[in-house]
């Protein structure tokens, strides 16, 4: 059976950068992943995915296996990559990203009794010997492989204002194909809707004693109190008729705490009134601020006075909303 080529296991092509394997990776581990997918095969194609970015994400392994191809790890550690290449030019010896047969060798140069000598390394490189040990002997020998690490998880959190804005602990259970789990998480002051909080060493396990991967909480934020943009937090601020006629200083509640609000004499609905630096805090830099908008509210009964007061209003004032003018 012909041996995987990693960089077919990830789709990627040879010259992919470490981002663009990483988010291969991931894409795949989130598709293939035994705690999301149930197909028979999907177990296996997880342990292929997580192996090739193992390899591939390390720039010391992955330069070894664009070497000296899947058996690599067989290879003597003592044995320059540079110097094997360099010796191998233009005999057919490397692994150059060729169909490799881990059954015969082919593509190596192995069993046509190859020799080379460098220069640059000062030595000959003997290549029954030296690939020998990567099949045994006649081809049958053992593939030895890695740990291989969990993969990276994601889940998503949901906390109000208060919490975005203080931070603090709270726990979160997280469902998985071995049951639910609940973790203790450390909320930063200041997290923003979308952000993602990293939980090291929570994510899926891995294999062989490779190290678990990483659980990733994204952050949402939900609270029927406020309106969040960014770090900048809206909020309702109720008016009397008065209040927005005559001007007024009337209280505001922000996740801080209250605060005062200068209301100009002739405010309307939804004219915003910003607090600055009263928004989500930023740990790195400004933090956002906090609009107050406007809401003229009316009484829904009224007693025999305020009527009286409203019409005598209504009889001296020139004022009409629907005519446009000011």
């Amino acid at each position: 059976m012909a041996a995987r080529d990693f960089y077919q296991v990830l789709g990627v092509p040879r010259t992919a950068t470490q981002d663009e394997i990483q988010r291969a990776y991931r894409k795949l581990a989130r598709a293939y992943h035994p705690d999301v997918n149930k197909d028979p095969g999907a177990e296996e194609r997880f342990k292929d995915v997580s192996e090739a970015y193992d390899v591939l994400s390390d720039p010391a392994k992955r330069r070894r296996y664009d070497v000296f191809g899947p058996d690599w790890r067989s290879v003597p550690e003592d044995v320059d990559p540079d110097a094997y290449r360099r010796a191998g030019a233009g005999a057919g010896a490397g692994w150059a990203g060729a169909p490799w047969d881990a059954a015969s060798g082919a593509g190596s140069g192995r069993g046509q009794g190859f020799r080379f000598t460098s220069d640059q390394a000062g030595m000959d490189i003997d290549l029954e010997e030296l690939l020998g040990g990567m099949f045994g002997r006649g081809g049958g020998g053992r593939r030895r492989w890695g740990p291989v690490p969990g993969a990276d998880q994601e889940a998503e959190i949901t906390l109000d204002v208060g919490e975005a804005f203080h931070g603090g602990r709270r726990p979160i259970t997280i469902q998985g194909a071995q049951g639910s789990r609940t973790l203790q998480v450390t909320i930063p002051p200041g997290v923003t809707d979308g952000q993602r909080i990293r939980l090291a060493g929570q994510g899926g396990h891995g294999a062989d004693g490779g190290r678990a991967g990483d659980l990733y909480l994204i952050v949402r934020i939900a609270d029927p109190r406020y309106r969040v943009e960014g770090r900048d937090i809206h909020v309702p601020l109720p008016l009397t008729p008065w209040e927005a006629a005559l001007g007024a200083t009337v209280p505001v509640d922000t996740p801080g705490g209250e605060a005062k609000v200068k209301v100009p004499p002739g405010t309307s609905s939804g004219r915003r009134l910003r607090l600055r630096g009263r928004g989500l805090p930023d740990p790195r830099g400004t933090p956002g601020d906090l609009y107050a908008e406007a809401r003229v509210m009316v009484p829904s009964k009224i007693t025999d006075e305020e009527r009286g007061a409203f019409e005598r209003l209504a009889a001296v004032s020139h004022f009409n909303p629907r005519s446009g003018a000011p």
